[in-house]
């Protein structure tokens, strides 16, 4: 069993958990989103999100605060209005869980949360199970452009030498360092130069990386399989860790860790939370102000490519996105600058040299 099915079985496990205290008629609903070959990554981020809604609904009807939400029956979808989705919505701004941490929810929090509930309406509107579909008459959140974080040619060049060097680390970092330095030299080139998400990183296996075409075989975000190309650094970078590190690590693995990729220091599988921790270290290390993830670091490489190529379809493939729409979308700030500047270059015309 390979790194990704482990993942759906355990998400699967833990959605089987979930159903046990969701309603029961929710069972239907995700047998649906099974045949519909949804990701078992979203079914679980549904079935979360799905749960806070009961948890509003008992927290704001007097009917079914003592009941338990597992006997919460179908006829609630029906007893819900528009007004309690944009009170529901509202809600989400600031709440307690039931062990008192406070979470806030802003404009994308919100529209995916409307969004799992929109889905869930839709399947028992469309079965004819209930008469009315408050969610469909709320409009989604509207989400402002954010600017995209990304780091530039110089901060790039100091983050790869805090990780080489181990400048500016503590004496504790340091001391882990000197075993992993070549491992996250690795990591951290892989994600700048490809592009690849954080979990399909982790998720590398050895017999996934090629050298000899500079190929890697990448399970993509809904479970596709993907080629991902990379240069020479990279292939250097991976070239070290696998002479000098990975076989120390590999040393006392344990046999179904054998095959990953990137080992830790407890010679398992590394985490997407180790790597995301690793990031911030060696940023912090490199004294960059800006707030660097791995997502960012992929942010960092669809700009570049983008700005190298200017092709958006090339930047969608490259980057595994479904849809070009949401690759145009994290990029259109690029295309402004580049109005900017066809703009300025206009100028030009009227002040050629005489």
């Amino acid at each position: 069993m390979d790194y990704v099915e482990k993942i759906n079985l355990e998400n699967k496990r833990k959605l089987q958990i979930l159903l046990n205290e969701l309603p029961e008629f929710c069972v239907d609903f995700f047998r649906y989103l099974d045949t519909r070959n949804t990701s078992s990554r979203t079914s679980l981020s549904y079935g979360y999100d799905i749960r806070l809604f009961f948890e509003f609904v008992q927290k704001t009807n007097n009917a079914y605060q003592k009941m338990a939400m597992h006997d919460i029956p179908i006829v609630v979808l029906d007893e819900v209005t528009p007004v309690d989705i944009e009170k529901y919505l509202s809600y989400l701004s600031y709440y307690q869980k039931k062990e008192g941490q406070a979470v806030t929810n802003g404009e994308k929090g919100k529209s995916r949360k409307l969004s799992a509930i929109r889905t869930m309406y839709n399947y028992y509107f469309k079965k004819e199970f209930i008469k009315t579909n408050a969610p469909s008459m709320i409009e989604t959140p509207r989400k402002h452009k954010e600017n995209i974080i990304r780091l530039d040619k110089d901060e790039v060049a100091d983050l790869i030498s805090a990780v080489e060097n181990g400048t500016s680390l503590t004496a504790r970092q340091l001391s882990a360092h000197q075993k992993t330095k070549y491992r996250d030299t690795a990591i951290l080139t892989l994600l700048l130069g490809t592009g690849i998400r954080v979990s399909e990183c982790v998720g590398l296996d050895i017999t996934d990386v090629s050298f000899k075409n500079n190929g890697m075989r990448v399970v993509r975000k809904g479970g596709n399989e993907s080629t991902v190309y990379f240069g020479e650094e990279v292939a250097d970078a991976l070239l070290d860790y696998l002479e000098i590190e990975r076989p120390l690590l590999a040393e006392k693995a344990l046999p179904d860790q054998q095959q990953a990729l990137f080992l830790s220091l407890k010679h398992g599988r590394l985490t997407t939370r180790a790597v995301e921790n690793l990031v911030k270290k060696y940023t912090g290390a490199a004294n960059i102000t800006k707030k660097i993830t791995p997502h960012k670091l992929r942010s960092t490489y669809g700009t570049n490519l983008y700005k190298e190529t200017g092709d958006i379809y090339l930047v969608a493939d490259a980057l595994g996105h479904k849809s070009v729409e949401t690759t145009r979308q994290h990029y259109a700030a690029i295309d402004d600058e580049r109005r900017k500047l066809a703009g300025k270059f206009s100028g030009s015309i009227f002040h050629e040299d005489q």
